[in-house]
């Protein structure tokens, strides 16, 4: 007999609490099944998953959110990809970009015909033949349309905003379809003695919220997964050793650059994210080489314009809950777990676990072999994600401090050592099923780190090298081509979304 979800509480607003109601008073009907939002008046959002990757560009269709008002509502810029200076050696900078490589998706082997030329002394940088690298480091923007020709169907594109407006916007948009918002703490929580399910929610005003699925939102502190339900903690400080950070938004004085900057420091590293009204900028930071004063010092010398807000420090613990799902709760966001936004993969786990949630959605009873695929799935998700991440560190040459030279010697995942094996020797990109990262990703982060394979793949040997220069140059100029029509970035968003003027 079917006995279905009739009640679904969500712990906590912010981002991660909003996108779930959002999207499941989307896909659910109101009169079959209700939803609670319990946010506290007391707790603020953290702000620091303010940049994206492509995908999230799917969450908002699914909405069937207009992306123009989305972006004027959030103070929203668009986003290429993620500039990287000073990761491998001081004075290195490079872009991980989205989107394909060449001019169309054939082009699978393009590196390997790069990497046989730069043998024979091309210097050739490998962004020149990404459209999103070309495009983005002009300082130029556009959205691709079905009319438009090559290599306009390499390109993708995320988004910069406001997590706070965000949550907002999607407040809005949840309310107007059922979902009813209470704003009280949780006090205490409720279990049923015969299976340990949560069963009750106390309020600070008396108030009991029952339901049969719990969405723990609440952060760091994980209110229901972990305070509750105990479910435990996977720690990775060992291979992420940075455990706080300060940030600080301060004002706009330049262009408005369509990419994320992440500029690494001494005991760290400086993100940099443009917004329409503001740049959102934060310093990662491991207390073990910098104290909290010095981190703080270093990130205001190294603002583009006056500061806005008094510097604010979060403190947090790299790694993720050893359950994801536990009996009838499922934790989202910085409930789950934490990575550091290195790649702005925040909010896509929180996509992540709702597309998840509603392809294994359950029924009241929560059946164990559900849970364990959803923690299966979202578990692999987590740690190849880490791996990425780890990367950045693992891959350095520099020695001018002590975080770096930990880093560069320190044990990895062998999951990642096998990756970085197997591309030190022969230019080729291992992947595992169901991975975010394609191999233009790991191809971007690979060699702007500067590991360089020892061969290349033999069987681009085969090609003269006189045909294969001119494909690469040709491939070099459609790209260059393509990326002078296209507008400044700033002048994109003033024609299509521009924000209206913010309160005084």
């Amino acid at each position: 007999m079917r006995d279905p979800i009739q009640r679904i509480a969500i712990v906590g607003g912010g981002t991660a609490g909003w996108m779930a109601a959002a999207i499941l008073a989307r896909r659910l009907k109101r009169e079959l099944v209700r939803i609670e939002v319990v946010e506290s008046p007391d707790i603020g959002t953290v702000g620091v998953g303010e940049a994206t990757i492509p995908p999230i560009r799917q969450f908002n269709h699914a909405l069937g959110l207009d992306e123009n008002d989305f972006l004027r509502a959030t103070q929203g810029t668009f986003k290429l990809g993620i500039e990287f200076r000073d990761w491998s050696r001081i004075g290195r900078t490079y872009l991980h970009p989205f989107g394909l490589l060449g001019l169309n998706a054939e082009h699978v082997s393009l590196h390997q015909e790069w990497l046989r030329l730069r043998s024979l002394g091309e210097e050739t940088s490998f962004e020149e033949y990404s459209c999103n690298a070309v495009v983005a480091k002009a300082g130029r923007f556009k959205r691709p349309t079905s009319q438009d020709a090559m290599p306009w169907d390499s390109f993708s594109y995320a988004f910069h905003f406001d997590a706070a407006l965000y949550a907002e916007y999607l407040r809005g948009y949840a309310q107007a379809r059922g979902v009813a918002r209470v704003e009280r703490r949780v006090v205490n929580v409720d279990l049923w003695p015969a299976n340990g399910f949560i069963r009750a929610l106390q309020l600070d005003d008396g108030q009991r919220i029952e339901a049969d699925l719990f969405i723990d939102c609440s952060g760091f502190r994980g209110l229901l997964i972990e305070q509750a339900l105990k479910t435990g903690y996977e720690d990775w400080t060992h291979w992420l050793p940075c455990d706080q950070a300060v940030a600080v938004p301060c004002e706009n004085t330049a262009p408005l650059t369509p990419y994320t900057r992440s500029t690494a420091r001494t005991a760290g590293w400086q993100w940099r994210i443009p917004l329409q009204h503001r740049i959102g900028n934060g310093y990662v930071y491991c207390s073990r080489y910098i104290s909290d004063d010095e981190a703080a010092e270093t990130l205001m010398a190294n603002l583009d314009g006056p500061a806005q807000a008094e510097p604010r420090f979060l403190r947090f613990t790299t790694g993720r809950r050893r359950k994801l799902w536990n009996k009838n709760c499922i934790a989202l966001g910085l409930a789950s777990g934490f990575l550091e936004p290195l790649e702005s993969t925040s909010i896509h786990l929180i996509q992540k676990g709702l597309t998840h949630l509603l392809n294994l959605f359950p029924d009241r009873h929560c059946s164990p072999a559900l849970v364990d695929e959803y923690n299966r799935i979202a578990i692999e998700e987590y740690d190849r994600i880490r791996d990425f991440i780890v990367l950045h560190y693992k891959a350095t040459t520099r020695d001018d401090a002590p975080l770096w030279r930990y880093c560069r010697d320190m044990p990895i995942p062998e999951t990642l050592g096998h990756k970085m094996r197997q591309f030190s020797s022969s230019g080729r990109v291992v992947r595992y099923g169901g991975e975010l990262f394609a191999t233009p990703n790991w191809l971007a982060v690979l060699l702007g780190q500067e590991i360089w394979p020892q061969k290349h793949d033999p069987l681009v040997d085969q090609r003269p090298p006189g045909p294969l220069r001119a494909h690469l140059q040709q491939i070099r100029t459609v790209i260059a081509r393509a990326a002078e029509e296209v507008p400044r970035h700033e002048d994109y968003i003033a024609q299509h979304c521009r924000a209206p003027p913010r309160p005084a």
